[in-house]
């Protein structure tokens, strides 16, 4: 809407920068700096640039926004009590305390209009790729030609020096790229200023250069002759930034942190510390207020920043009165879009699952690839890909199409298809996946080496901490995958991502069970990462064993004995050499009982009741066997235990050999069952 700049966004600027530095200066801890800064560009983008309705944060046809530079939460935090999302005065009153709509980072589901939690540097940045590519993905299914404009929005993105040194972001920054995000608008806050001080003690590189190589559309801002943001530049240059719809736009914008400070502009301590009364004080008066008052807001200013909803209504009713037309004329789409928004699934979709036939040998990565082209047949939100590894993580959809742009030269090309490349890009994989979970529409998955997680944590540990569903495909897990030798062998990596709070780790031990992991996944709506065999396994024969059905709860007995003297508890490629071993104690008359237990985070989510029929206190004689450090697992073998596990690094061997060498056997299991019960 062609609104014309009056004095009174000029007197909202101000006190947007005023707030800032009193929220800071009132708790005492903060980054008043770049929020003083980019008062006028926030501002400018909820009043004036972006698609939004603060009366519906989770209206459709919104434009999402990412403030990576998270530290600057308060940039966020004060447009959204200016326009009306729900945050008042107090709120900026208590930031950073106990309690508070105002945490010191934003953080998503916590505070209304917060998108997406940040403060680890490029991952919003690389959030807001995945969120582009899933809006593109999400118009393939609701309006591919794009006649109705109703699922093309813009996803905003205000990012810092400190995101664009990141290599996440260059990660994601040149998938975007390739892809031709046009509907991707970062706005990079050029300030110069980093906690060490000026930023060219460590980068020097031309970055308009860098995103132009990238692909990118780049439009650079200089700063007005006194420092402050050139408002009316910017503004143009969001504009001419919303009209360019094939390649993802850099707007380099210069800014003086603390502007206008006197003496705290510039510096790096303005960026992460209070200014001090006085430096508020003279801050205030340069903005032409009165020093000696805090927190003030004139209901002028924000009866007029309120009108945003006003406006948003016209917008609303307008985009209302097309999406009604579009629910008639298409049917079938509109069903499609209701199914995703309620988050159900279609009436037994589980039927599309396949069972495995025991007698054979499958390798789970491979059980998980059938699974994941059958669960496509019957969820067309579903779509993933990995990180160059798709023949070797099974993560690719028959017939799928590559999802790249219209204009790509690869044959199978298709802007909205399944099948995603990430390259060899781990971490910005494992962002992008959670930026399409929250985008919200549609269901993704990224695979890689498990070993290579490593790369990912940051990414899976905010998977965890927004508690959205993204699901990661690790595959090679454990020494099985043999001559590759101990760098791509995990050792640490399960009982390490079991440390994340909140997050799942599936280690299934036949295809059956992989199958019913898989199942879980998609039900649950949780962050969960598999670890998956690249050796063939047993399909292991359920007449004969517990139901794979027992993966819904975590744990289960796999192999019952009438009053055991010892458990075995497995997981993964182990299961099958628990199963023998006690087959060999059973021959020698030692009741012994078998729990499989593929995830044991579901298994703590259970009743008293089920853990004490799986795991019988009075049975003290028990054994772990996992292929990887045993951390964790005393927790369910005891002080009369044993944790047959891999206290060291691998080697370049066959898997045979070194599950022998390392004492994965049913004989070495065996010897440990009988060490446990002499305990008792």
């Amino acid at each position: 809407m062609n609104l014309s700049w009056s004095e009174i966004d000029d007197q909202a600027v101000i006190v947007s920068r005023a707030l800032a530095m009193d929220a800071v200066q009132k708790v005492g801890n903060g980054h008043p700096g770049t929020a003083m800064a980019l008062a006028p560009v926030a501002y400018t983008l909820f009043q004036r640039v972006m698609t939004h309705d603060p009366s519906d944060p989770e209206w459709l046809g919104r434009d999402r926004f990412v403030l990576s530079a998270g530290h600057s939460s308060l940039t966020l935090y004060i447009q959204l009590f200016l326009s009306g999302y729900g945050l008042e005065l107090e709120d900026l009153k208590s930031f950073r305390t106990a309690g508070a709509k105002t945490p010191g980072h934003p953080e998503y589901g916590h505070t209304k209009g917060v998108e997406i939690t940040t403060g680890p540097l490029g991952s919003g940045f690389s959030s807001a790729v995945g969120m582009a590519m899933a809006a593109r993905y999400e118009m393939g299914l609701f309006d591919p030609q794009n006649s109705t404009k109703l699922f093309d929005h813009n996803i905003w993105v205000i990012a810092s020096d400190g995101d664009l040194q990141e290599g996440i972001s260059a990660e994601a920054s040149s998938l975007a790229g390739t892809q031709e995000l046009g509907n991707l608008k970062v706005i990079y806050d050029d300030n110069r200023i980093s906690i060490e001080g000026d930023t060219h003690v460590a980068f020097t590189e031309d970055v308009s250069a860098r995103y132009k190589a990238y692909g990118w559309n780049v439009i650079e801002v200089a700063a007005k002759n006194d420092g402050d943001v050139d408002r009316e530049a910017l503004e143009v240059a969001m504009n001419k930034a919303k009209s360019e719809v094939n390649k993802p736009t850099l707007i380099r914008l210069k800014t003086v942190i603390a502007w206008p400070a006197p003496k705290a502009q510039g510096t790096a301590e303005s960026h992460g510390s209070a200014l001090g009364n006085d430096e508020v004080a003279a801050t205030k008066v340069a903005l032409g207020l009165d020093p000696a008052e805090s927190f003030i807001v004139p209901q002028e200013v924000l009866n007029h920043a309120r009108q945003v909803k006003e406006r948003a209504k016209i917008l609303r009713k307008t985009w209302d009165e097309r999406f009604a037309q579009w629910e008639k004329t298409n049917p079938n789409e509109s069903a499609l879009l209701k199914r995703l928004r309620s988050k159900a699934l279609p009436n037994g979709w589980e039927a599309a699952l396949p069972v495995f036939e025991s007698g054979k040998d499958i390798a789970t990565r491979a059980a998980s690839g059938k699974v994941i082209n059958e669960i496509a047949k019957v969820l067309p939100e579903f779509w993933g890909g990995s990180s160059d590894l798709a023949g070797s993580n099974n993560t690719s959809i028959n017939g799928g199409k590559s999802f790249l742009p219209a204009n790509s030269k690869m044959s199978d090309a298709d802007p909205y298809g399944r099948i995603i490349h990430f390259g060899i890009r781990e971490h910005a994989m494992g962002a992008i996946l959670n930026g399409i979970a929250l985008h919200g529409l549609s269901r993704s998955f990224g695979g890689t080496f498990l070993v290579f997680s490593d790369y990912m944590r940051g990414a899976v540990r905010l998977a965890a901490l927004m508690n959205i569903p993204s699901t990661f495909v690790w595959t090679h897990d454990s020494i099985g995958l043999g001559e590759d030798g101990p760098t791509h062998q995990p050792v640490e990596h399960i009982a390490s991502l079991r440390l994340i709070p909140n997050f799942s780790v599936i280690r299934p031990a036949d295809a059956n069970e992989t199958s019913v992991a898989w199942r879980e996944v998609v039900k649950r709506n949780q962050p969960a990462g598999f670890a998956l065999s690249r050796q063939n396994l047993p399909v292991i024969d359920r007449t004969k064993c517990g139901s794979a059905e027992g993966v819904a709860r975590g744990a289960y007995v796999i192999c019952e004995a009438k009053d055991p003297q010892v458990i075995l508890i497995a997981t993964g490629s182990e299961v099958h050499i628990a199963i023998e071993a006690a087959r060999l104690l059973n021959e020698s008359k030692i009741a012994t009982q078998v729990v499989s237990a593929p995830c044991l985070e579901w298994f703590e989510e259970q009743d008293a009741q089920y853990k004490e029929s799986v795991l019988p206190a009075q049975v003290k004689a028990r054994v772990s066997i996992e292929a990887g450090v045993g951390s964790g697992w005393h927790k369910y073998v005891g002080d009369n235990g044993e944790v047959v596990s891999l206290e060291h690094f691998g080697a370049s061997a066959s898997a045979g050999e070194l599950f022998k060498e390392y004492g994965f056997t049913p004989e070495n299991i065996v010897a440990a069952a009988k060490r446990s019960i002499a305990r008792k």
